[in-house]
């Protein structure tokens, strides 16, 4: 499986706006894409982020639809006003869970030496996501690599806000040490949202 995702930043006041028009008018366009296996988006009113992960059964099928929906895909966004940045990854684990609006994302970027990729994916399944499982209220995570780069993110859903609050401690060390038998660096940790999840 394989993931392109579109990181915004713009102005807090036209969240609103633009997340009611790609609610709106996402799922209906992706959907009607070869390979289309699901889309969700996140945000985070309060500092003007909103976070889009369109999920694809092959790389051609991502790169296809992203051709394709070129001049939808520009008219939603430029409702925001802000920066876009787009990144494509291989879906190395996951755990496709369902959760309704108001659930919370956790969202971790990760450095890592490419030849270690592998290294990476085998103690993500072994120890981070049975780890992550077994916390109160998780609904859902992945993790996302880019092997040529030595970049990825863990991304984990919770089913409320609550939930999300309480997992930071225990999720904090589980990435400890997951971090250090992997040898991967943390680059950065976010919270948002969970505004749509689409499940095809």
């Amino acid at each position: 499986m394989y993931v392109r995702t579109i990181y915004l930043t713009g102005d807090p006041g036209l969240a609103d706006k633009a997340l009611e028009g790609l609610k709106a008018e996402s799922v209906r366009s992706l959907s009607g894409q070869a390979g289309y296996r699901g889309f969700s988006i996140f945000s985070d009113r309060q500092l003007g982020k909103i976070l889009l992960g369109s999920w694809w059964e092959s790389e051609q099928n991502e790169r296809d639809s992203w051709t394709a929906l070129h001049d939808q895909r520009r008219q939603l966004l430029s409702v925001f006003g802000g920066t876009v940045t787009v990144a494509r990854w291989e879906a190395a684990v996951f755990r496709r869970g369902d959760a309704q609006p108001g659930a919370g994302f956790r969202l971790v970027r990760l450095g890592f030496d490419p030849a270690a990729a592998d290294r990476l994916v085998e103690t993500f399944k072994a120890t981070a996501l049975p780890g992550l499982e077994a916390l109160d209220g998780f609904a859902g995570g992945a993790l996302l690599i880019d092997r040529t780069h030595g970049t990825g993110s863990v991304g984990a859903i919770f089913r409320d806000r609550t939930a999300l609050e309480a997992t930071r401690g225990p999720q904090a060390q589980l990435r400890s040490k997951a971090a250090e038998a992997s040898g991967v660096e943390v680059r950065s940790l976010e919270e948002f949202d969970v505004e749509l999840l689409h499940r095809p």
